[in-house]
């Protein structure tokens, strides 16, 4: 007996190390693989474990423009064991961009941490005179038919920065929607589109092999990785403001003492050297808050890019 209960004592004590062990969040990503979105997903994600003392798994669930995901982590035990990482279009653009979605950001989700900004570059082609937006926007003038614009499609940040950018200045800018980034990006290097405004992670390689010339950052200030682009604003074109910005949100059940505990492990894994680093180089910028910080920062940026779908009749495709 004494053999066995002592048997029984060494299971025991084993027991919540293993459980521990096999605690895993699964951090959700409305993309495909191999995009933007993904990449810092995965950048966070080693670091994030770390600091939440168990095994975060990436889950790629796309489509639907975020929905699926959405409605992944709304419905998802509210343990905070299912955390999304989204940009800014599916919690700030689809609400005021379509009229019923199968989620609402406010009262389905929680805000937890913004994770990255990434505010949008415009670039033009190699070949093309202008070195700057405003040589850009005074060339458009001169021209009867304007301008073409590329974006990754109707509604995305690339198509509303290009609207605030021909609101500011009147020039004459056509829209040319893609279905994504990569074919409008083909297309501004070939010369068959005038310009484009991108997320910066994903114009780097371009840049740096000649293909991409950037010529304005839209937003309040110049980006790390690109000191010598200036603003809109320092070239005298104001509200051409744009940021693509990452952000995590869990259930809107989730206690708040455990929307806490991930609040803190994001900005532990985000202050890392190694991390912050991958970011920066990649073009996003990492910036930690706090999920006040974040559901402010929504709020503003629906009103902010709901007066432009009004405004413009923007409709989704």
């Amino acid at each position: 007996m004494a053999g066995g209960a002592l048997a029984l004592l060494a299971v025991a004590s084993l027991a919540p190390p293993a459980i521990a062990q096999a605690k895993i969040t699964r951090l959700v990503v409305a993309f495909p693989p191999g995009g933007p979105v993904d990449f810092v997903a995965r950048t966070i994600g080693e670091q994030l474990a770390k600091e939440l003392g168990s095994q975060v798994i990436i889950e790629n669930r796309a489509g639907a423009n975020g929905a699926i995901a959405a409605e992944f982590v709304s419905h998802a035990t509210p343990d905070g064991s299912v955390i999304w990482l989204t940009s800014v279009g599916a919690v700030a653009i689809n609400p005021p961009l379509y009229e019923k979605l199968a989620y609402d950001p406010e009262k389905d989700l929680a805000p937890v941490s913004l994770v990255a900004n990434n505010v949008e570059m415009m670039v033009v082609g190699a070949s093309n005179p202008a070195n700057t937006g405003a040589e850009f926007i005074a060339n458009v003038k001169l021209k009867k038919d304007g301008a073409t614009m590329a974006s990754s499609g109707i509604g995305s940040v690339p198509h509303l920065a290009m609207e605030q950018l021909a609101e500011s200045t009147k020039a004459k800018l056509v829209h040319v929607p893609y279905k994504g980034a990569a074919p409008a990006i083909t297309d501004v290097i070939a010369g068959h589109v005038d310009g484009f405004f991108g997320d910066i992670p994903g114009l780097v390689g371009f840049i740096k092999a000649g293909k991409l010339k950037p010529i304005g950052i839209a937003s309040v200030k110049r980006h790390p990785l690109f000191p010598e682009v200036k603003t809109f604003a320092e070239m005298g074109i104001a509200g051409v403001d744009s940021d693509n910005w990452y952000a995590l949100y869990t259930g809107k059940s989730v206690p708040a003492a455990q929307i806490e505990r991930l609040n803190q492990a994001v900005r532990k894994a985000l202050a890392n050297e190694g991390v912050r680093t991958k970011l920066l180089a990649s073009g996003a910028v990492p910036a930690p808050s706090s999920p006040a910080e974040l559901a402010a920062l929504m709020m503003k940026d629906t009103a902010k890019w709901g007066k432009i779908i009004r405004d413009k009749n923007i409709k989704p495709e």
